[in-house]
């Protein structure tokens, strides 16, 4: 067995020819899994054959510690106002002007505030002025493109598939996913594995690049459908299949935890792992909540929809939450007026 410093002497030089690294010999590592070194390319072309096994195994070995790490947030990040963790369930607002989620809390706080002020609405972040119409909306959006914005590229490709362009989706979700954007890279799993758009076939290597891609960037979808599929699908590798649904239920991902409860049930994940992750998705879970998003969910369960100006010939509609007989509910405009100082009034 070699000590530490034959180790290093021997990684210092080239793995086919033996020559050492000097002032004018510079060795570049493999780029697949960094155990050798070369000279140049040819003694690498020369060295494959004998080189190629040990270096396939430390290339998956490297490649499964980045994606079973787990990540510090998901891709959704922080509400950029209250900075907290955005919920998982979409409770939250894309703005088209600068590209951020903003939650409904402080969605709906910002409304509140300029209706009560008689204020034009704007946005919560960036402060810019609404857009009064589609056309200006997709015109904010595209400004973003033009600066590189990967999440407005990915907004874009979302519109782009709803109105059947598949092409168009494909070309900003590529666009997207080079920029290291993680709904960007999930969505064109799902465009690979159904074989959408034009000159798009199905592709399963390239549907599980962009899946491992996505979960690698915090995309809880993308984790959740890796656990199936290893699972239940394609692999049946319950391990892999078990770290995929505990990364993503210590997230805070519902459906992961569901699914973890259902193999713990089983007998197929030891009991100290499934009581870790059910404490941290409860942890993860408690993370995204505050008064102002409870608030706006009692809200929005009430109204059956959302709340916001309605701009009808310039004008803001007022609108009461009545309860199951008919009587107003001031239940929700006493819980905001502890939280702000001011009367609770819903818009749509």
């Amino acid at each position: 067995m070699m000590s530490t410093e034959e180790e290093v002497a021997e990684m210092m030089r080239c793995a086919s020819c033996g020559i050492t690294e000097g002032d004018n010999i510079k060795l570049k590592k493999c780029n697949a899994c960094y155990l050798v070194r070369y000279c140049g390319v040819k003694c690498q072309k020369e060295h494959r054959p004998e080189h190629k096994k040990a270096c396939k195994k430390r290339a998956a070995e490297l490649h499964d510690e980045i994606l079973f790490k787990q990540p510090e947030g998901t891709d959704l990040g922080d509400c950029p106002i209250c900075l907290l963790p955005l919920p998982v369930d979409s409770a939250y607002t894309i703005m088209s002007c600068c590209s951020k989620n903003i939650c409904k809390g402080c969605t709906l706080a910002n409304t509140m505030r300029e209706y009560q002020e008689s204020l034009e609405y704007k946005c919560p972040f960036c402060r810019k002025p609404a857009p009064t119409s589609e056309a200006a909306s997709r015109a904010n959006v595209m400004k973003r493109i033009e600066a590189n914005d990967p999440a407005a590229m990915s907004q874009m490709g979302i519109c782009c598939q709803r109105k059947g362009d598949y092409a168009g989706a494909h070309k900003y979700w590529a666009k997207a996913a080079e920029l290291g954007h993680a709904e960007a890279h999930y969505n064109l799993s799902v465009m690979y594995s159904e074989g959408y758009g034009v000159g798009v076939g199905r592709g399963k290597k390239k549907e599980w690049y962009h899946l491992e891609q996505a979960a690698i960037g915090g995309n809880l979808k993308a984790r959740y459908t890796l656990g199936i599929r290893e699972g239940w699908c394609s692999n049946h590798n319950s391990e892999r299949a078990n770290k995929h649904l505990i990364i993503a239920a210590n997230q805070g991902h519902d459906d992961s935890m569901k699914k973890l409860k259902e193999i713990y049930a089983s007998g197929m994940v030891g009991k100290e792992d499934f009581a870790a992750a059910l404490r941290a998705h409860q942890a993860a879970v408690d993370a995204t909540k505050s008064p102002q998003r409870e608030v706006a969910a009692e809200a929005r369960s009430k109204l059956g929809g959302n709340y916001g100006w309605k701009t009808k010939r310039s004008t803001a509609a007022r609108y009461e939450i009545r309860g199951p007989h008919g009587i107003q509910d001031h239940s929700l405009e006493r819980k905001f007026a502890m939280l702000r100082g001011v009367t609770f009034i819903i818009l749509l």
